[in-house]
């Protein structure tokens, strides 16, 4: 079957924010190199103080946290002095390497005015040759992408993964293809599922028509073998697909940390703590 499975993305809190979760779950820990999604959509009220709201200052090791944007945009910070905000349908891509601290924060016209925020975060994994690589912060804004013909606001991040669509301009660490943003009714685009990848199809909202699959539904993650994929949504539809080869390497995880054996871990925590991985104070930034 060229759909390998669907897994509901369940209800999740995040410290104080509810989240959708469709990996991992109870039944599938990851699917390499895919560790974790999490789909938030929130509504931030007018006058938010932005220094208690969205995620604080927090450490990262040995994986790349990867957020995708459709509404109000993230305001991020980081120990190696990146300070950027990207805005709605903009991607910020982080290689966290050897280590780095940052903060993900509403930005200051979202904090004062409110309005909605919605993204899509995703953890992939990075293969252990790599893990210890320097730290790089790529953001990229949506018109810095280039459109699906046909659908003006899906936007194409990296690799090639719509067919007669153009390449995206991400590099990373590790290759990936993906495209996100909203497609318009009736109109179909057919994905792509390269040779030895796993993809990932998810509906943030919305419903459609797989060809030789049938219908798919919002708050579901599919997983794909390698193949094309005609994709026919039946009203707009935000959509999110990616797709990577897998590492085929042990995974051994604390929190914020991704590595391949328990001494890693140990090494990435006490890093953390001796103040390796530098420092953010986020009040003496703009």
């Amino acid at each position: 079957m060229p759909v390998v499975r669907a897994l509901p993305a369940y209800e999740v809190m995040m410290g104080d924010h509810p989240l959708k979760q469709p990996l991992p779950t109870q039944s599938i820990a990851q699917i390499d190199p895919f560790l974790l999604i999490h789909h938030h959509a929130n509504h931030v009220p007018t006058g938010t103080d932005r220094w208690n709201a969205g995620v604080g200052p927090h450490p990262h090791r040995g994986f790349s946290p990867v957020t995708f944007m459709w509404s109000g945009g993230v305001h991020h910070r980081d120990s190696r002095g990146n300070n950027s905000v990207v805005d709605d349908g903009g991607v910020q891509w982080m290689d966290a390497g050897l280590g780095i601290i940052h903060s993900e924060r509403p930005p200051v016209k979202l904090a004062e005015e409110g309005g909605m925020q919605e993204i899509i975060q995703i953890w992939i994994n990075t293969p252990s040759a790599r893990k210890m690589d320097e730290p790089k912060y790529m953001p990229l804004q949506k018109d810095e992408m280039p459109e699906v013909p046909g659908h003006p606001d899906l936007r194409i991040t990296s690799g090639t993964p719509v067919v007669e669509a153009s390449e995206g301009p991400l590099k990373s660490s590790y290759p990936i293809t993906a495209a996100h943003g909203a497609m318009e009714a009736d109109i179909a685009t057919t994905f792509e599922v390269k040779s030895g990848e796993n993809g990932l199809l998810y509906l943030l909202d919305g419903t459609g028509h797989l060809e030789g699959y049938g219908l798919i539904e919002a708050h579901m993650l599919y997983q794909l073998n390698a193949g094309t994929y005609k994709f026919t949504p039946s009203e707009k539809t935000k959509v999110f697909f990616i797709a990577a080869a897998p590492i085929n390497e042990k995974v051994e995880s604390y929190g914020p940390f991704v590595m391949t054996n328990q001494t890693e871990i140990m090494e990435a925590m006490r890093d953390y703590q001796q103040g390796k991985m530098g420092f953010l104070l986020e009040r003496d930034l703009p």
